[in-house]
């Protein structure tokens, strides 16, 4: 940072007494000392704040990915088979139920 060390410190006391004088001095002091404990306080907030937001946002990403590797499990669990369509390979071909043509033992036809 910028090194304020002693006798800087010294100098400024010397210039801030000459100008506010020896009673405005202390009242300076409490509220320059107020302002910073009020600042000190507000981005200590403020970094509560962003550090719990950050967090919710992780859980989220976490619960989505969460989501997404269970949803790739389910998927790779079911066959393909049982999720795809039936398509004209797929469909059974059908049994004949009854001969239409003469019956061998009536000699009929059993259409008419």
């Amino acid at each position: 940072m910028f090194g304020l060390g002693t006798p800087e410190l010294v100098i400024i006391l010397v210039i801030a007494l000459v100008i506010f004088g020896p009673r405005k001095l202390p009242e300076l002091g409490r509220s320059l000392g107020r302002s910073i404990g009020e600042f000190k306080k507000a981005s200590n907030e403020l970094r509560n704040t962003l550090e719990e937001e950050i967090r919710v946002e992780e859980k989220r990403d976490q619960g989505a990915k969460i989501r997404t590797e269970q949803d790739e499990a389910i998927a790779a669990a079911v066959p393909p088979s049982a999720t795809a369509t039936p398509g004209p390979a797929a469909t059974p071909t059908p049994t004949p139920v009854a001969d239409e043509t003469v019956s061998r033992t009536t000699g009929t036809d059993p259409t008419a």
